[in-house]
């Protein structure tokens, strides 16, 4: 039967082929992302008079350009979206965004502090035209109230991890080993990947991210002048109340890439079997941990929805900001450990960004979705945008949050960080009830649906 049906129609374990075509395209975009991000705080500290030079910056400055770049690579998804809905689309606006940051990501491999900050600008750029709309298309595979959905983002995100996970690993060796710009010229030539896959894969796109205003269907470009329902604005006051649990979970989550990115290099014994193992390797145990827990996550909710327990997109994104912020308290046994005997051992990392994987797991995929339902048609790219600028002002948070440490030492941010984020999830589950009521019933639909359909779906997840 598939062989009778059009490329856009067709399935894949159980998913629009489509969805593959995004889930490769976001790969290498977030290879060239993160291979650049593992290396880039440990760039600008690395001693100006080594082998492999670079800025020599101090650690607080350091964080400070990290807080200020990671803000701003995502705030920029708000424009990104402005310019998807209302001139491009999504579809125009993913490769614009792809072009971009090939762009950028290949200037960095020139030595010179000119195409140092050129880089960054156009990476910048890409990402908040890329990040938003390839989410938004994600979301646009799926019919209203299709049980699929949250599996489909699942998958999507596995492969956004298989990219950093994979960059973290190569550009972060090549980085710290040959050359910080062999690094970053490196992540350039995973965006033209991903840009050749996604020019390539655009039959399998046909209905997905296109501009409603150049619809020929009257009915679509309506929407583009009709105001917003009562429904609507309750819908988007969740979302918007759901942003603040955004901004602290990345918040607390960013310091990855940087305080524990440092910590790392300089307080953490790395030497495995006489081998003493790359700083920025540590970054990939995040993407491996939601390689192989990834499916397994999305199966233990999946299953609760069908026991009738409580899986609504909040109690997730709740439940996931109290076990990554559990996590952090597992860096501050590292700082105990270091204070009392001059070093820290490396199972404290590997258990922290265990914790802050499953907390990831319940939290940021499930946003993705979550917006996709609740967001009003027009407003999509958008409202997704907001959503990635809040990531952004919420690694801001992380950045400022590292440069604090130099004052108030690493013991007393890392145990701060892991209390206040326990205590906030603690404080919005007691109102959860009261935020899903304004949401008017969208995820009923999908257990209305789940009996015609869950049935096929778990075979095809299967193969």
């Amino acid at each position: 039967m598939s062989a009778t049906l059009q490329p856009h129609q067709r399935e894949l374990f159980g998913h629009p082929i489509g969805l593959f075509v995004l889930f490769f395209t976001e790969m290498w975009e977030r290879f060239s992302y993160y291979g650049m991000r593992a290396i880039l705080v440990l760039y600008l500290v690395s001693q100006t008079d080594v082998e492999n030079a670079g800025l020599g910056w101090t650690n607080g400055d350091a964080l400070a350009l990290y807080g200020w770049y990671t803000m701003m690579v995502y705030v920029m998804s708000i424009p990104g979206g402005i310019i998807a809905d209302k001139l491009l689309g999504q579809k125009k606006s993913v490769l614009v965004g792809g072009i971009f940051l090939l762009f950028g990501h290949s200037i960095l491999a020139i030595e010179a502090m000119w195409a140092f900050y050129t880089g960054l600008v156009l990476i910048v750029c890409g990402v908040g035209m890329l990040k938003p709309n390839i989410s938004t298309m994600v979301g646009g595979l799926y019919k209203k109230g299709d049980i699929r959905r949250d599996k489909g983002f699942t998958i999507f995100y596995i492969g956004i991890n298989v990219g950093a996970f994979l960059s973290s690993i190569i550009v972060g060796y090549v980085g710290e080993v040959y050359g910080w710009h062999y690094g970053f010229g490196l992540a350039g030539i995973g965006m033209f990947l991903g840009i050749v896959q996604y020019v390539l894969g655009q039959k399998y796109l046909k209905d997905v991210g296109n501009f409603l205003g150049a619809s020929q269907n009257e009915e679509e470009k309506a929407l583009l002048k009709k105001p917003l329902s009562k429904i609507e604005k309750d819908r988007v006051l969740v979302l918007m109340i759901s942003f603040l649990l955004v901004i602290v979970f990345w918040g607390a989550f960013e310091q990855a890439g940087g305080l524990m990115n440092i910590y790392t290099m300089e307080k953490t014994d790395r030497v495995l079997m006489g081998w003493q193992i790359p700083a920025s390797w540590f970054q990939s145990l995040n993407a491996m941990f939601i390689i192989f827990l990834g499916t397994t996550v999305a199966l233990y909710w999946a299953n609760r929805k069908l026991k009738g327990k409580v899986s609504t997109s909040l109690f997730k994104m709740i439940i996931g900001l109290i076990i990554m912020g559990t996590g952090f308290f597992f860096m501050t046994g590292a700082t105990a450990q270091f204070e009392s005997t001059g070093t820290s051992a490396m199972y404290w990392l590997v258990l922290a960004y265990l914790f802050h994987t499953i907390g990831e797991l319940c939290l940021s995929p499930v946003a993705l979705s979550f917006i996709t339902k609740l967001a009003p048609v027009k407003y999509a790219s958008i409202m997704m945008g907001v959503y990635f600028a809040m990531t952004g002002f919420g690694s801001k948070l992380a950045g400022l949050l590292g440069e604090w440490s130099e004052s108030l030492g690493e013991y007393l941010i890392f145990t701060g960080i892991a209390v206040f984020c326990v205590v906030l999830g603690l404080l919005v589950l007691l109102i959860r009830k009261k935020l899903e009521v304004l949401t008017h019933g969208v995820e009923d639909e999908e257990i209305e649906m789940h009996y015609d359909e869950a049935e096929g779906y778990e075979l095809a997840d299967k193969k």
